[in-house]
């Protein structure tokens, strides 16, 4: 995928975010925070590429990246996903200079640079360091950059008529479950 449909992807991608409320920083953040923090992450899977946007910027950190693990490696993996991942659980200083919804949007900006390369018919490495790599070969072709550009306008149509009542959240499945002592002991006097 070009530069342009990562950052088209991640922009579409943060507003689908913010309209399901993945988390309380995404639902309340600052857009002056939360589109410089989408913008920069969606670019920066590539950084392990030298002629890319941040590569060329970069270059001390994208020449030995590339030459370590190649471009869509390490750096297009489910690890450095977890990775990211791992930041949506972490508690930020408030006193810290960058804000939390920032950090937020960037990890949103990582993952739709990872799906939106699946789209493509090079596909990422999920698991890497093994080879195997995972794709849903929509863009091919010629006229590539144009279904780019009409995946992040379809996906931007579904995050503004999306509903904001629609709870998404698992965790409201699982208060519907909730089980008392006597529950638990009836449970229990069952498997004797």
């Amino acid at each position: 995928m070009t530069a342009e449909g990562h950052l088209l992807f991640s922009v579409a991608s943060l507003v689908l975010a913010h309209q399901l409320e993945i988390t309380p920083e995404i639902a309340q953040g600052d857009w002056l925070h939360m589109l410089p923090g989408v913008l920069l992450a969606s670019l920066l899977p590539d950084i392990d590429h030298p002629s890319s946007t941040l590569g060329r910027l970069f270059r001390f950190i994208s020449i030995p990246i590339a030459k370590l693990c190649g471009h869509r490696g390490f750096t297009h993996s489910l690890l450095a996903l977890m990775v990211g991942m791992t930041l949506f659980q972490t508690e930020i200083p408030s006193n810290w200079p960058i804000p939390t919804d920032f950090i937020h949007a960037m990890v949103v900006g990582y993952i739709s640079h990872l799906i939106a390369d699946m789209l493509t018919p090079a596909g990422i490495p999920l698991l890497w360091p093994l080879r195997t790599r995972f794709c849903i070969p929509i863009l091919r072709g010629k006229e590539r950059k144009k279904a780019e550009r009409f995946i992040a306008v379809l996906v931007l149509v579904i995050a503004i008529i999306l509903p904001q009542y629609i709870d998404f959240s698992f965790t409201h499945y699982f208060d519907k479950f909730s089980f008392d002592q006597l529950t638990i002991d009836k449970l229990k006097n069952l498997y004797k």
